[in-house]
């Protein structure tokens, strides 16, 4: 599955409505507060009217200190996924009981310097893991080919792990190259700049399939 990022985007409205005219899977709404990561996104003050230019699904990442402040918000949203990383100012499975109390799917983020044994004691609450291939932050920046090691790792957990159902997510200088390294490895690809940077969203979208 495809998720597409529009964090790179200069025009957003734009690049929403051309992403909701492709088969795209999810829209991956990177938040960020300026603390947690350097840059800062949109307000949810702005962000809310998301609907009015893609109905596709959302699969939203939040980069930020206090993520209990921000999901009661994005749960309001047409979202299957909220995600939070491990190292916040708050504690963990609160907040993954909170995404979970309004029906939506949690996750859990991988920093390239997390180390997969991190999330275990989070298994029985989580839906998906997603795997940082960049230091979160910044779009379009080199995917770091050491977070392959950390996907066969976690490949290895879900195997070792079956009474839990967790879907694996990649997420920062995806390409068609990185794609065809990863694709067997993954459940989710997002892919932000290769996308929104060219011409044609589906031909990128395709590529990131496998589909020539």
């Amino acid at each position: 599955m495809i998720s597409a990022s529009f964090l790179s985007s200069k025009d957003i409205p734009k690049t929403l409505t051309e992403l909701n005219n492709t088969d795209v899977d999810y829209i991956h709404v990177d938040v960020m507060d300026g603390k947690y990561v350097e840059g800062k996104t949109l307000p949810f003050r702005e962000m809310r009217h998301i609907y009015k230019f893609t109905d596709k699904r959302l699969d939203v990442h939040l980069m930020v200190e206090s993520p209990s402040k921000y999901i009661k918000d994005y749960a309001s949203l047409n979202s299957e996924y909220i995600s939070i990383h491990l190292n916040t100012l708050e504690d963990i499975l609160p907040n993954l009981k909170l995404i979970k109390s309004y029906g939506i799917k949690a996750g859990i983020v991988l920093n390239p310097e997390d180390e997969v044994q991190m999330i275990i004691p989070y298994l029985p609450y989580i839906d998906l893991i997603l795997v940082m291939g960049v230091t979160p932050g910044k779009g379009g920046q080199k995917f770091i080919n050491s977070t392959i090691n950390k996907l066969k790792e976690l490949n290895i957990l879900k195997k070792e792990y079956k009474e839990f159902t967790f879907k694996i997510s990649i997420d920062g200088g995806i390409n068609d190259i990185v794609a065809k390294k990863i694709s067997n490895l993954t459940d989710i690809i997002v892919s932000g700049a290769y996308i929104t940077n060219s011409n044609d969203y589906q031909k990128q979208i395709n590529s990131l399939r496998l589909i020539s």
